[in-house]
């Protein structure tokens, strides 16, 4: 879920929301901080992208990406290589062409539903969120609906600041697979970008406690305890998996971010109000 250029807290003032939106920003920093704690052992390079949204090691995605990148460059016309090198560019930052690149398999195979989802999440990355909207849906079956896409059309209607409605989704998609945390992690982050700490911290306990929770779920916790000024726990959430050295750090940027914003005692403030 990336979380730039979004509107403000509605309770917030300017200039204090836009810190918030800052605060908030710190998410995929954090992550980034800890990537490397994510891998739990070695994996098959061709299959490593298999599933697109599954944590993975720097290490990991430097491997992917060498892999696909050369069946790509061979084959432009092979469809897995497409997704898979996107999805490592998508994961690196490199949004813009893993846009051109999955823009080129779905002209080149039409009516291929399965190029829908990521070509979407391309988009939204690339901070395209009209366009994703509209890609995410297309790829949606109306009398079969995929939670995963659920998810990520929520996802992009945060970004859009439509949080009533993204948050709908997240239930619905909730409805269809009620044991997966990934869906109340991204509700509790779109808690988050209201300022709803107290409910966002609540929504993240309960997907960290679900079977399947990953290092993000986990990391989405501490981000959120950290934001309400309790570091040592937050840091304490963090450690269960990254080690001592990562999690210090990670809530050591957190705090000092924050002192020099002054911006959690606002957030704090927000979360009092009870925004929606």
């Amino acid at each position: 879920m990336k979380f730039a250029a979004l509107p403000p807290p509605r309770a917030l003032g300017q200039r204090t929301a836009s810190k918030a939106r800052r605060a908030v920003i710190l998410l995929p920093i954090m992550l980034a901080l800890g990537l490397g704690a994510c891998a739990k052992g070695p994996r098959t390079t061709g299959s490593i992208l298999s599933n697109s949204d599954k944590p993975l090691s720097a290490e990991e995605i430097a491997s992917a990406s060498g892999y696909w990148g050369q069946r790509y460059a061979k084959n432009p016309k092979d469809k897995a290589a497409a997704v898979n090198y996107a999805s490592a560019l998508r994961r690196t930052g490199r949004s813009s062409q893993a846009v051109a690149i999955l823009q080129k398999a779905v002209i080149a195979n039409p009516g291929d539903q399965s190029l829908l989802a990521p070509f979407g999440k391309a988009l939204a990355a690339d901070g395209q969120l009209d366009r994703a909207l509209q890609v995410i849906r297309q790829a949606q079956a109306p009398d079969h609906p995929d939670w995963r896409l659920l998810s990520a059309e929520a996802a992009i209607l945060d970004q859009k600041g439509m949080n009533g409605e993204a948050r709908k989704l997240y239930l619905q998609a909730r409805d269809f697979a009620p044991n997966e945390p990934t869906i109340l992690s991204n509700l509790g982050m779109s808690y988050v970008l209201t300022g709803n700490l107290g409910e966002a911290e609540t929504t993240l306990r309960q997907a960290s406690m679900m079977p399947g929770a990953d290092s993000r779920v986990r990391q989405n916790l501490a981000l959120v305890v950290g934001l309400q000024g309790r570091f040592d726990e937050a840091e304490k959430i963090a450690g269960a998996e990254l080690s001592p050295d990562q999690a210090a750090a990670n809530i050591a940027y957190l705090k000092s971010m924050l002192a020099q914003q002054d911006s959690w005692q606002k957030l704090k403030t927000a979360d009092g109000r009870k925004t929606s």
